[in-house]
């Protein structure tokens, strides 16, 4: 079990990253949080396997089809154990 902090730069506001977000990290088995900052930002965890969060990663570098990802930054975090994916 891992868990990824994740801060993504672009347009990922207003394309409906989020809630892709959420469907992508439930799809692949992947728990956390994601959520819009007040700079334009979107702010998410992802926790479960490996390679579930190492696949969510490459999907949120891309976000959706009307998003475009300038820059993503990944900090490694302890898991917290974390039971689903929830959009804040």
């Amino acid at each position: 079990m891992i868990r990824r902090h994740v801060l993504v730069t672009g347009r990922v506001q207003g394309v409906f990253y989020r809630d892709s977000c959420r469907r992508e990290a439930r799809a692949a088995g992947v728990t956390g949080w994601v959520r819009n900052l007040p700079d334009g930002r979107v702010e998410a965890t992802f926790e479960g396997d490996p390679q579930a969060v190492d696949s969510l990663l490459e999907w949120a570098q891309r976000g959706p089809e009307a998003a475009v990802v300038d820059h993503m930054t990944v900090n490694d975090e302890q898991p917290v154990g974390d039971t689903e994916f929830v959009v804040r």
